[in-house]
């Protein structure tokens, strides 16, 4: 609910959602009409029916319970790497990685200079830097610096704890003279 959608909007919106789909079961006995009324006027109007059909495969595949293995959860039409990484670490509290928009800004600044990398490099970089007894916490605060410090239009160089290692501090900050 929340991509590219403001948290003021989300929150009533959620709790309605809620409300109606207490449950997987619930929701998978929805019609996708109903889940699409309710959900609007969020957007993304495709994500409504995926998850009714998520809830679907969970009832019948998982006994109403959502995976939590990597595997699993991949094997469920509309979840992806991003997806999975997110319900490992903030739903199970398993270290997993994540390569979201911020976080993909933040490791190509810092360990490339900027440079275009291959998605496959900074998944694989993302898991390599990712403490194991502590995904939760750097998933938030590496996706949280992307947000709030290496913006995409206007970095904070000069803010920037990862500035002395940052291979674009150097070029970024020559723009904003």
């Amino acid at each position: 609910m929340l991509q590219q959608t403001q948290v003021s909007r989300v929150i009533p919106k959620y709790r309605e959602f809620i409300r109606a789909y207490p449950s997987l079961d619930a929701l998978a006995r929805a019609s996708t009409r109903a889940v699409r009324e309710l959900w609007y006027p969020l957007g993304y109007n495709i994500r409504p029916r995926r998850l009714r059909d998520i809830a679907r495969s969970a009832v019948h595949r998982f006994g109403g319970r959502l995976p939590s293995t990597r595997e699993e959860l991949l094997s469920l039409k509309g979840i992806g790497p991003y997806t999975v990484g997110a319900m490992l670490t903030f739903a199970f509290g398993k270290p997993a990685p994540i390569v979201d928009t911020n976080v993909r800004r933040v490791l190509r600044r810092v360990f490339f200079g900027g440079k275009p990398v291959p998605e496959a490099v900074l998944w694989q970089l993302s898991s390599a830097l990712l403490p194991p007894s502590d995904g939760y916490d750097f998933n938030q605060a590496i996706m949280e610096l992307g947000a709030t410090v290496c913006r995409a239009r206007t970095p904070a160089c000069p803010k920037c704890p990862m500035r002395p290692l940052c291979l674009a501090a150097p070029l970024l900050e020559g723009r904003q003279r």
